[in-house]
């Protein structure tokens, strides 16, 4: 089935009717009508799949689509044109420019932590672009992954842009096939099967991972403000967040602080017992909650709660003075746990960091400008946010995407049509002015080389065909203009 999906969604791509405009901008706003007309079946949908509530679905994730539409809608025409490049002396009368065409099919693998927004961000780009995408979401939350394939054919061309649902088995026979991108969100693990078997058809991969993104506190900080953000940032979606804060680093003279600051913050959002609470999620499933219990096995936690499997229910949980190598330091949290792990100050955050993979997110709380320009400047990281958490992911102007094991190239915004396009180069010449070419033709010599040289290394502005022609022109038009005027003027000066 999964071949004939592919099969189906190339033909149509080869109709060529996914790559007019108007059909991309008619796919685009029929993308939002999805969005903006069935909130209700998506929150309901995330409520069975993690407990998230009705106001945090639209916060995290649905505002942001719709965001990202009304971007892609208005600036696409722009997007698709020409883009002129710089030229030199030989190409000077010539078109440069570079032209951006879709790939072709894109296959998008979404994941369950954000099955909505995570899955049909790059589906905004591929459709922009002017690709055909096949959808596979996360079979881990089955009602949004059901929900989807139910809507999308009711809004997009269902030949173009088909929904595949199932585990596994489904996604190992989707990647057998030849895609032109492939677009991936989740662990490292699966990122390396899913890079391996790209490989086979020499396919180019998106892959947003993830890791341990660390978060660095000063002594010079506002403690209340600070711990309140990181609480804000790490408890959401019950800490199902690939950019979530994974772990603190700070000097042990300020670690009781953060543990009270944290601890008030925590009755704040969510009372006496988070359970109860309407704005705490669930882990997505048994598998997992099992997982991250395991995680604190060999540890005594500072702040926790009773946890419950049944419901898949994991209390925020801090620890502190935890050891580098302890196991919960050694792979991605995933969930409401939050270690604490004591340094000696920047020079040792730093080298702490970078002794590690490099992460998908790095956050920095600090008043003092030294302290923040040396992480930015000598750690790696996706991106960073200074003073705040996630705040980088929720602007899309700016690129969103990992370096080393957190993940390969960049999206949202015009970086996902960019990321889905291949930017063709352009060069339109004229057959006049083959005087200009004997510099380049046999038989060679000192003199050609020299003029060859001279013409090809210098550099122009770029603009379209004849401006800078016409622009010379113009120039030595008006210079003759002024040495005759200043001829007239000196004959007729009195001696």
């Amino acid at each position: 089935m999964e071949k004939q999906v592919a099969e189906c969604a190339r033909k149509a791509y080869l109709s060529g009717r996914s790559r007019p405009l108007q059909f991309r901008l008619q796919q685009l706003h029929a993308l939002y009508r999805l969005i903006t007309e069935k909130e209700a079946e998506i929150s309901a949908a995330l409520k069975k799949d993690i407990n998230r509530s009705q106001y945090d679905t639209p916060l995290f994730e649905l505002i942001g689509l719709e965001n990202d539409l009304k971007l892609a809608q208005s600036s696409l025409s722009d997007w698709a044109a020409p883009r002129p490049a710089k030229k030199n002396l030989l190409t000077l009368s010539d078109q440069v420019y570079t032209q951006a065409e879709p790939l072709g099919v894109v296959l998008i693998i979404g994941a369950w932590n954000y099955p909505w927004a995570l899955t049909l961000q790059p589906l905004i780009g591929a459709i922009a672009a002017g690709n055909a995408a096949v959808v596979k979401p996360s079979e881990l939350s089955k009602h949004s992954s059901s929900l989807l394939k139910e809507l999308l054919p009711q809004y997009l061309d269902q030949e173009l842009y088909p929904v595949v649902t199932g585990g596994v088995p489904e996604t190992q026979e989707l990647l057998q096939q030849r895609f032109d991108h492939i677009f991936y969100t989740g662990s490292s693990s699966v990122g390396k099967l899913v890079m391996e078997a790209a490989a086979r058809h020499l396919t180019p991969v998106t892959l947003e991972l993830g890791g341990k993104s660390p978060c660095y506190i000063d002594k010079d900080c506002d403690m209340s403000v600070a711990c309140r953000r990181i609480t804000w940032g790490k408890f959401a979606n019950c800490g199902q967040t690939c950019i979530a804060p994974d772990y603190i680093l700070c000097e042990p003279g300020i670690q009781d602080r953060v543990v009270q600051e944290i601890q008030r913050t925590l009755l704040e959002f969510y009372g006496e017992d988070p359970k109860c609470s309407l704005d705490y999620g669930r882990i997505i499933n048994q598998h997992h909650f099992d997982r991250v219990m395991a995680l604190l096995e060999g540890n005594t936690a500072t702040i926790e709660g009773k946890n419950d499997r049944e419901e898949c229910y994991i209390a925020p949980t801090i620890l502190r003075d935890v050891s580098p190598h302890s196991r919960l330091m050694q792979e991605e949290i995933f969930g409401p746990v939050l270690p604490i792990v004591p340094i000696g100050g920047v020079d040792e955050a730093i080298r702490f960091i970078n002794d590690r993979e490099k992460p998908l997110a790095l956050y920095v709380f600090s008043q003092d400008k030294k302290v923040i320009k040396r992480m930015l400047s000598e750690t790696s990281s996706g991106g960073v946010t200074v003073n705040d958490v996630f705040m980088h992911y929720t602007v899309n102007s700016l690129p969103f995407g990992g370096v080393g094991n957190s993940g390969i190239g960049s999206y949202h915004g015009k970086h996902t049509f960019d990321r889905l396009s291949h930017h063709k180069t352009c060069l339109v010449k004229s057959l006049a002015m083959e005087g200009m070419n004997q510099v380049r033709y046999p038989p060679q010599n000192a003199v050609h080389l020299k003029r060859a040289k001279f013409f090809l290394t210098t550099r122009l502005c770029s603009c379209h065909r004849f401006a800078c022609v016409w622009a010379i022109l113009a120039t030595m038009v008006a210079l003759g203009l002024l040495i005759a005027l200043l001829v007239v003027l000196l004959k007729d000066a009195p001696v």
